[in-house]
């Protein structure tokens, strides 16, 4: 049974900001709670940061240990990536942040 339902908003392309949200995002996972993390404004970028941080890997324990990563369309359109995780819109954002206990932003 999951605890406190929880959206982690990743707003930054920012490494360590990206890092620290994912950190949060599976302790908080662990700790039965459900997490859902959304990216939007440069935010849709973090996964591509193979650096110092991790943030790749990190978003991928947080995947496969059951974690929900969705991203803004219209901000991964707007920056001409391809598709880094599920793609959402800001109805699916609308949602999430209804249906969470808890929504923390980086």
């Amino acid at each position: 049974m999951a605890g406190t339902k929880i959206a982690v908003v990743i707003g930054s392309n920012e490494p360590e900001k990206a890092w620290n949200a994912f950190r949060f995002a599976n302790l908080a996972s662990g700790k039965k709670d459900s997490v859902k993390v959304f990216l939007m404004n440069s935010g849709v970028e973090c996964l591509a940061d193979t650096g110092k941080f991790n943030v790749k890997t990190l978003s991928e324990k947080f995947e496969n240990d059951g974690g929900k990563v969705l991203a803004c369309g219209t901000c991964i359109k707007s920056r001409g990536l391809g598709e880094v995780c599920e793609i959402s819109n800001m109805e699916t954002f609308y949602s999430l942040l209804m249906e969470s206990d808890k929504t923390v932003y980086f």
